[in-house]
């Protein structure tokens, strides 16, 4: 295995990498957003407007631990991927090693802490009287999952790594099964609320982490677990090469919070008394139509980085720059499918959240749905870059661009559609991933020049060695 998966990422046709890495990569990463997807679909038509809210107000602080292991986990498959290009074996597995130890041990702190703070987090996610019980529940139960569920995603990215990507789409796909089995008996046979659906979601989340660790154990992957070592080159790397991500969904949420309390005052002026929750609601379903669409793009870059950094830590550019482009095609395809299915099919998107008694929230979802769609124009281009930034550890690009993604063009696009109402946040999705792609283009120029530096280098570098053997 551990020969086949290095002259796959060295030697394989670019396009066929495509189709035997990226491909199950999308149905993993969309199989990974099944679980959120069910997980709408049952709280919207079973437990209604006020539970969707309650638990979009709890979802950003969930996302902010899922990060900190993202922090870890991405931070480390980027040198990982670079010192298995070097033939750095040893090197690789010590950081996986250490990076799987840290994981739990951020898990435990942050899961200790969401569990004894849940109520005034809530609060300051912008939980009024109404939704507050309800969202310190669902945040409590999480919680309590932390130090299990949140590894899941971490050994995605190392069974990817080794070439083990049918086997990390197959638990992927076995995830979401196990979550719409467990989400049907505790909502549907036990009659729970919203515990049951972060019950559901995290049981089944902690056993396939579970499962994903037994090829490891076993020693029959190209990573291999050793005798942890840590050293502050090792924890700066990883803390450096994931940043971008990290900094990527805390300012993510940071802006959710921001709408979410700019929604609790524009839909109270809008729809009237409770309007806020109506008005939360909506950017609810908003976010779950995202997950119809976002994994797969994500699913392509997050895929192909792995054979990226290899060739980049290869010195093999050209061949990086051929993966790159098919990544590329590849999300922009998905982008602009993406945009058509959002616009022309908005209602039904909203239907499998909303019930059809709730004609305001459906009408609303549905406008602001065919508003939203125009992001996935721009988006997969941001994507893309971003992943790429990362994969050749150029951790301050990738920083500067997931920053301004996630928080500063966003709340500067915020105050510039205001007056715009609740049609103003929901362009902000589109304005946010317009500039983020002019500023992808910029940082790619940027990058196309070291590209060519390095190359002529490696030329020269070659040149002279054949000097020296003929002399």
């Amino acid at each position: 295995m551990k020969r086949d998966t290095e002259k796959m990422y060295a030697a394989m046709n670019p396009w066929r990498l495509f189709f035997t890495v990226a491909l199950p990569g999308m149905i993993s990463m969309f199989a990974m957003s099944i679980y959120s997807i069910i997980e709408g679909i049952f709280i919207g038509k079973k437990l209604g407007e006020g539970a969707f809210a309650a638990v979009n107000i709890a979802m950003p602080l969930v996302m902010i631990n899922f990060s900190l292991a993202d922090l870890v986990g991405v931070g480390a498959s980027v040198p990982i991927s670079i010192a298995l290009g070097k033939q750095d074996h040893k090197t690789a597995n010590n950081v996986f090693s250490c990076s799987v130890i840290m994981i739990f041990v951020t898990s435990v702190m942050m899961g200790a802490t969401m569990f004894l703070a849940a109520e005034p987090l809530c609060r300051m996610m912008g939980a009024d009287d109404a939704l507050l019980e309800t969202s310190v529940r669902y945040l409590r139960t999480v919680a309590l999952c932390s130090p299990l569920s949140t590894i899941f995603f971490a050994m995605d990215n190392y069974l990817r790594i080794s070439g083990y990507v049918k086997t990390s789409m197959a638990i992927n796909i076995g995830s979401n099964i196990a979550t719409i089995g467990l989400l049907s008996f505790f909502l549907l046979v036990v009659k729970m609320d919203v515990v049951g659906s972060a019950l559901a979601t995290s049981i089944s989340m902690s056993l396939c982490s579970i499962v994903a660790m037994i090829p490891f154990i076993r020693g029959k992957t190209l990573l291999r677990f050793t005798k942890p070592t840590f050293t502050k080159r090792m924890l700066k790397e990883i803390a450096v090469c994931g940043s971008p991500v990290f900094l990527n969904n805390v300012a993510g949420r940071v802006t959710s919070i921001l709408i979410n309390i700019s929604l609790m005052t524009l839909g109270a002026r809008v729809f009237g008394e409770n309007g806020g929750t109506t008005a939360v609601a909506v950017y609810a379903v908003l976010m779950y139509a995202s997950d119809l669409c976002w994994p797969l793009l994500y699913g392509i870059s997050d895929s192909l980085s792995p054979a990226i950094g290899y060739n980049w830590g290869a010195e093999s550019y050209d061949r990086v720059k051929r993966i790159v482009k098919c990544a590329y095609i590849g999300t922009a395809t998905i982008g602009l499918v993406s945009t058509a299915f959002l616009f022309f099919l908005p209602n039904v998107v909203a239907s499998w959240f909303v019930s059809a008694e709730d004609v305001l929230l459906l009408r609303e979802s549905t406008r602001a749905i065919r508003l939203f769609c125009f992001a996935y124009l721009f988006r997969w281009f941001a994507v893309t870059t971003q992943g790429f930034l990362s994969a050749i550890e150029k951790p301050i690009l990738a920083t500067i661009m997931s920053v301004a993604t996630a928080l500063v063009f966003p709340v500067i696009i915020l105050g510039a559609l205001w007056k715009l109402g609740l049609d103003g946040i929901w362009l902000n999705f589109v304005g946010v991933n317009f500039l983020a792609a002019v500023l992808g283009i910029f940082l790619l120029l940027y990058i196309r020049k070291e590209v060519k530096r390095r190359a002529v280098s490696r030329a020269e570098a070659s040149l002279e060695t054949l000097g020296a053997k003929d002399r």
